[in-house]
C-alpha cells in the first residue's frame, strides 16, 4: 500500500512538472504573441502607418507561434500521438537545410560547425521527427552555454549505422545527471521552467526509427549526444517530385471544424485561390449541407476531432452519398486516424495543424490530383 501510494505520489509530481513546464513556455509565448500583435494594430491605426515595422511586429508573432507549434509537437511526440511520415533520408543533406533554423535557436553567442562524413548511406526517418531531434539539442546546448561557445554536429558511419553526433562545449552534466538525462520530465531547471520532455523526447524518437541515442558529458566539459540509425534498405536513388501547381479551378469543398477561427482562415485561404467553399461548424450540420448542394463536392476536408461526430465517420457517411467525394483531415491530435504505431492507415490524407498557406493549398492540390 505504501508502495502505491509512493509511485502515485511520483506520477502527480511528473505532472506537476509538466504542467508547470508547458504553462511556463507558453506564457512567455503568449506574452509575445499578445504585445506583439498589439504592437501591429497600434501602428495600422496610426496616423502614419509604417509597413516596415508593422512587417516585423508580424514577424515576431509568426516566430512566437512556431515556438508554440514545437512545444506541442514535444508532448505529441512523448505521448507518442504524433503522426509518423517516414521516408527515405539524406542526413547530410538534411542538416545543411536545417541551419538556418539551427542558428535561430542557439543565437549569436553560440557557433555552429557542421561535419558532414563522406559516403554517408540514406536514412529511413521522419523528417519532422529528425528536425525536433536536432533543434531540442540546440537548444539544450544553447542553455549550457550562456556566455557563448561552439556547437558541432557530424555525421560518419559506425559499425554498419550512421552517426548523427551533437557536440557543445558548454558546463556538461554530472555523472548521476547524465544517467538520467533520457528520463521523462527529469529536468535540473528550477520547478516549472521547463517540462523535462526535451531528451526523452529525442529517446523516444530514436528508438522508435529502430536507432540507439547516447550521451557523454562531464562538467565544465561539454556533452555529446550520439544517435545511431540503420541505413535504409533498398535502392538510394532519389525522386524528384514535379512542382504542384495550388491554384483552384472552381472545384467545390466542404470545410468542417468546430473552431470558427481557424473555419474562417481556411475558408479565406482557399477562396482566395479559386476554390468554392461550403463551410459547417460539425458533422451534422456538414451532412445537412450536403444533402441540400445540387452540385458536386469534390473534397471534405475536415478535422479529425468535433464534439458530435468524429471527422472519420463524418467523411463515412458522406461517401456513402457521395462516392466521388475525396477526403482531406486535418487535425493537430490525430488519433482517430492512426495506427497503434503513429503511421497513417491506408488512403488516409492528413494535414497537421498548424498549417500554412502553402501547406493547405499543396496538401488540397495533391488529394484532389491524386
Amino acid at each position: 500500500m505504501e508502495q502505491t501510494e509512493d509511485v502515485r505520489n511520483q506520477r502527480l509530481e511528473s505532472l506537476g512538472q509538466l504542467a508547470g513546464g508547458v504553462a511556463h513556455d507558453f506564457n512567455n509565448i503568449l506574452g509575445v504573441i499578445v504585445n506583439y500583435a498589439s504592437f501591429v494594430v497600434e501602428e495600422a491605426e496610426s496616423e502614419r502607418p509604417d509597413v516596415q515595422m508593422i512587417a516585423a511586429d508580424a514577424r515576431q508573432v509568426i516566430r512566437a507561434g512556431e515556438r508554440a507549434t514545437h512545444l506541442t509537437h514535444q508532448l505529441l511526440a512523448f505521448a507518442r500521438r504524433e503522426v509518423v511520415r517516414p521516408e527515405r533520408l539524406d542526413l547530410n543533406e538534411f542538416v545543411a537545410g536545417l541551419e538556418e533554423t539551427l542558428r535561430r535557436t542557439i543565437g549569436e553567442r553560440v557557433a555552429l560547425i557542421v561535419r558532414p562524413g563522406a559516403g554517408l548511406p540514406p536514412v529511413h526517418c521522419d523528417p519532422a521527427q529528425i528536425e525536433q531531434l536536432l533543434v531540442n539539442l540546440a537548444h539544450n546546448a544553447r542553455d549550457a552555454m550562456p556566455a557563448g561557445g561552439n556547437l558541432v554536429i557530424d555525421t560518419g558511419c559506425d559499425d554498419g549505422r550512421v552517426r548523427l553526433r551533437v557536440s557543445d562545449s558548454g558546463r556538461g552534466m554530472s555523472a548521476d545527471v547524465a544517467d538520467r538525462a533520457f528520463e521523462p520530465f527529469f529536468t535540473t531547471k528550477p520547478s516549472g521552467e521547463a517540462t523535462g520532455l526535451g531528451l526523452a523526447m529525442v529517446y523516444g524518437i530514436v528508438t522508435q526509427a529502430g536507432g540507439e541515442v547516447g550521451i557523454s558529458s562531464s562538467p565544465g566539459l561539454g556533452t555529446t549526444v550520439t544517435v545511431l540509425l540503420p541505413p535504409a534498405l533498398g535502392d538510394s536513388a532519389r525522386v524528384v517530385a514535379d512542382p504542384i501547381i495550388t491554384d483552384g479551378r472552381g472545384e467545390t469543398l466542404l470545410v468542417v471544424d468546430d473552431e470558427a477561427g481557424l473555419r474562417d482562415v481556411a475558408g479565406r485561404i482557399l477562396s482566395g485561390a479559386g476554390y468554392r467553399v461550403i463551410a459547417a461548424e460539425g458533422g451534422t450540420e456538414a451532412l445537412a449541407l450536403a444533402a441540400r448542394h445540387e452540385g458536386s463536392i469534390d473534397l471534405l476536408l475536415s478535422d479529425v476531432v468535433m464534439p458530435g461526430m468524429l471527422g472519420k465517420d463524418l467523411a463515412e457517411r458522406l461517401v456513402i452519398a457521395r462516392p466521388d467525394t475525396r477526403v482531406l483531415y486535418m487535425s493537430g491530435y490525430a488519433q482517430p486516424v492512426l495506427h497503434s504505431e503513429g503511421t497513417l492507415e491506408p488512403g488516409v490524407a492528413l494535414l497537421e495543424k498548424p498549417f500554412t498557406a502553402d501547406d493547405l493549398l499543396t496538401a488540397v492540390r495533391k488529394r484532389l490530383d491524386g
